[in-house]
């Protein structure tokens, strides 16, 4: 990690943790998009059960706004607001953005085994890519870890690309309204797939996928 990653983590974290300790709430609250698929609901009771299904999840620090252009600027600057300087985007914030899924998910042709992964984006200028990958999430922030050793991230720092499952083209669209808080969610869902959407600001990219086999 670089000397000015580490002087804006550590900005941002003692900035969390006085906000927490004068009893406000944390910037980024956590967040979950979930879904489940493959269930069949049980009508013999009083009121249907779904049952057996199987979950597919994002867990994520949800930002706000807060007045920003979040994906302002051209070429190597693009994205800056939310991405100053970790290789990829954690598409979120506090810990890393990650995937659980109970069942196979097919992404772009490439099937992801039932587990947990990391998830972020690789960001350029209308030309998003969703990456799906096999590092694993460190539980706490440490100026000290070494990624190669440890096999953790924090954030997206340390981050490179020998682990990734999946980097799959994101299709970007303008939405109608802006979107206050980061909002990851499933879309178009039925037991053959659907889509991983990322929504902020006017901004949504998505990403199909079908449950494997």
């Amino acid at each position: 990690m670089t000397q000015k990653a580490l002087a804006t983590l550590a900005v941002a974290l003692v900035a969390s943790a006085a906000l927490l300790a004068q009893g406000g709430r944390p910037a980024s609250p956590p967040g979950t998009a979930a879904t489940q698929v493959l269930g069949k609901y049980d009508t013999s009771g009083a009121e249907p059960v779904y049952r057996n299904g199987k979950w597919i999840e994002i867990t994520y620090g949800r930002p706000i706004k807060r007045g920003r252009d979040l994906f302002g600027g051209t070429g190597a600057n693009y994205g800056k607001g939310v991405n100053p300087d970790a290789p990829v985007w954690r598409a979120g914030a506090n810990n890393t953005t990650q995937l659980k899924n109970e069942v196979p998910l097919v992404i772009d042709g490439k099937t992801i085994a039932p587990g947990t992964y990391t998830m972020f984006i690789d960001l350029k200028p209308n030309n998003w890519t969703l990456i799906v990958s096999n590092w694993k999430a460190a539980a706490r922030f440490d100026q000290d870890n070494d990624a190669q050793k440890t096999g953790e991230v924090f954030c997206a720092y340390g981050y490179t690309p020998e682990k990734d499952v999946v980097r799959a083209p994101m299709t970007l669209g303008t939405l109608p309204f802006s979107v206050d808080q980061l909002t990851w969610d499933f879309l178009d869902m039925t037991d053959a797939g659907g889509k991983i959407a990322i929504m902020w600001d006017k901004t949504m990219a998505t990403v199909p996928f079908t449950i494997g086999m």
